[in-house]
């Protein structure tokens, strides 16, 4: 227990760091191509730490995100005989990956949205839009209303009960 709270207060003190700002998005950014762990664990404590900036780290979020899942997307469309390939493989989602495109042939302007709005892990969602051909404009546009939406909710709760939180967390 005393390891979490260290690396809390660690992130914590990291979030208003004059270049944490650039950690949050290159962590938005490999996040929806590749990276296993979500942006959240980066702008939650930033926004704990200066709530007045919630709104533009949740803007930074969505457009370093946005063009990360554009990377993810050409992976999908250019390279997934080989490292496409290899990031369905390292999730174990070989086999929901071919039931998913049947699915993903009806709705996937939703399913991008719905990807990006959840927790659902995106870079498959942008993997699988560039395997399956999305249209490329569509897909960015579904991104940003997609992944805008989740920050901007986690920016807008916790810019409104980020105190609550807080003393939460630090019990």
């Amino acid at each position: 227990m005393k390891i979490l709270r260290q690396l809390y207060d660690w992130t914590l003190s990291k979030a208003n760091h004059p270049k944490a700002i650039w950690f949050l998005s290159l962590i938005s950014f490999i996040e929806s191509s590749f990276f296993p762990i979500p942006p959240d664990i980066i702008l939650i404590p930033m926004v704990i730490a200066n709530k007045l900036k919630a709104f533009w780290y949740a803007f930074v979020c969505t457009i370093s995100s946005v063009l990360g899942g554009i990377v993810g997307y050409c992976i999908g469309s250019f390279f997934y005989t080989t490292a496409g390939i290899i990031i369905i493989n390292y999730y174990a989602l070989q086999d929901q990956f071919v039931t998913f495109e049947n699915l993903y042939n009806q709705y996937g302007i939703w399913i991008v949205l719905g990807a990006g709005f959840t927790p659902f892990p995106f870079k498959i969602i942008t993997i699988a839009s560039g395997v399956f051909h999305l249209n490329l404009l569509l897909f960015i546009l579904v991104a940003i209303i997609g992944r805008g939406m989740r920050f901007y909710l986690v920016a807008t709760l916790l810019r409104v009960f980020g105190e609550v939180i807080k003393e939460y967390i630090d019990r």
